[in-house]
Order: C-alpha cells, then structure tokens, then sequence
C-alpha cells in the first residue's frame, strides 16, 4: 500500500478524487459468504500477534477491519459508479479476496471481494450482466466458486498453469457455461498474451454484452514478479485496462471498478497500478 500511495503522488494524479474505503456491511458479506463462516473468520481473529489460518493465509489483530474495508471499498466504488459520481473506479486494497472460497479463507484473502461487488451491483442496481475479468498470474478460485451458479456474472480468469492453486483448467465453464479460463504457459509474455485477449477474451466479453466491467487486477504477472513466470509489462497491463475500459463504453457507459490483487515485487507493482490507473483517467476523462 506505501508503494502504491508513493506513485499515487505524482502530480498527473493529483485531480484524482480519492474516498475512504467503508466497512462492508455484514448483508454485504452475506451476499457471497454464510453467516457462520464470517462468524469463524471474526472469532479467528487474534487479540495480538499473529494466527495462521491456512499454509499461506494468516491474520493480526486489523485483518478484520482491513477486510471488510476492502469489501466495503469495492461495493462503494460500484455505487459512485454506477450513480454517476465518477466515471469509472480503482479499489486499492489489502487483503486482496480472489482466493476466498464461499467457506474457506486461502491465499492471503479472508472475503470474495470482487464477487461481493459483482453481487451488490446485481442486488443494489439491478444488473443482469456483470462481467469480472481476472488478470491476477494466480487462477481466481474463490470468485470462480462464489459466481459458479450466477447466471448474471461472466467470470473470465488469465492465469499462469501450472501454478499454485492448481484450478482454472478450460474445461470447468459454471453452472451456466458462464466462466472463461485462459490458461497461460510459464514464459508467456506481452506479444502472446495480448493476441490471446484479442482472439478469445475480447469477443465474448463484447458478446455478453456487460452493464459493469469489474476487474481484478492482479500485477504478479509482471515478469520482476517473484511467485511466477509470467512475463508481462507495464505496458501490457495499460493495455489490457484500455481494452476492458472499451469494451464498458460499448457497453456499460464505460462504468469500470477495477480492485488490486497481487504483486509481490514493490516497483514492479507500484510502476504497474500507475500505469493501469493512468489509463483509466485517459478512459474516464
């Protein structure tokens, strides 16, 4: 978050409007999560120090607070966009939520929180087509099993494979045939990645036609990226943001909520955010 807010100082970013983030409202979380399941994540919640929940996934005493935040955040930005109050919406965040499962916390995210947004824009706005497209280097599990029945959602995930957790093969497609998975060999880079997007991802997004674009915007596919093998640039996330940001003004009246996910390498991910927000401002202006 310091690496981000550090870019986010520059002065081309100085006309941005900029929102607390809210605490999402537990009817929120209740939209992707079962009651008891958040009940077990507050009670796992350590008074200090720290508590492991999975191999890779632990909480302090703020884990809590910054999830519902993160939670809260997205579903806010879905409103200022979808009321008109900004054209479109970047959610910096921690912890990031593609991983959650509707019961299970795992890879650092506790919530869905691009699920929950997706459904608070379904439930709150009356959406029927709400696409969620996830260029995170890891599969997005967690939002995959919280969209897997939600015929309202097209759920399209660009991951690396084989890699950690091992999900997002072509052939799981949703209870609907409504989710996308894109699986990218190690070593995948800027030229291949962006004719893939052209040739399969870019057309059905265009063919399902989507009221709200919401991303999650993963930077570990950036090639300085420690935990895989993609070999993405600055440049290669600019331009899939601007061509998602096309597809929404084809469409949704441009209306984009883009929320962070992973990257591990600090300037690759603060280069990479200010560049992805950089273009956003150029779409929204």
């Amino acid at each position: 978050m310091e690496a981000i807010e550090a870019a986010m100082r520059a002065p081309e970013y100085s006309d941005l409007q900029r929102h607390d983030a809210p605490r999402a409202e537990e009817a929120q979380l209740l939209l992707c999560h079962p009651q008891d399941y958040v009940d077990r994540i507050r009670k796992a919640i350590p008074a200090a120090g720290i508590y492991q929940l999975d191999a890779d996934t632990h909480v302090s005493n703020g884990s809590f607070d910054a999830a519902l935040r993160a939670a809260g955040g997205a579903c806010h930005a879905v409103d200022l966009v979808m009321d008109g109050q900004a054209a479109n919406a970047f959610v910096a965040m921690r912890p990031p939520g593609h991983h959650a499962e509707r019961a299970t916390p795992m890879g650092f995210c506790l919530f869905g929180t691009i699920a929950i947004a997706a459904r608070h824009a379904m439930e709150r706005h009356s959406l029927s087509r709400v696409a969620v497209v996830d260029f995170d280097v890891h599969h997005g599990n967690g939002t995959q099993d919280l969209l897997w029945d939600e015929e309202r959602a097209f759920f399209v995930s660009s991951h690396q494979m084989p890699l950690w957790p091992g999900t997002g093969r072509r052939e799981e497609r949703g209870a609907h045939g409504q989710v996308m998975n894109v699986p990218l060999a190690p070593g995948t880079d800027g030229a291949k990645f962006r004719r893939i997007y052209e040739d399969t991802v870019l057309p059905q997004l265009d063919r399902f036609a989507p009221e709200l674009v919401l991303i999650s915007a993963g930077f570990d596919a950036h090639r300085d990226d420690p935990l895989a093998e993609l070999a993405l640039v600055e440049e290669d996330f600019a331009w899939v943001t601007g061509e998602l940001c096309d597809i929404a003004a084809r469409h949704s009246a441009g209306r984009v909520v883009s929320c962070l996910e992973g990257g591990y390498d600090l300037d690759a991910l603060s280069a990479s955010v200010a560049a992805h927000i950089r273009v956003l401002m150029e779409k929204g202006a």
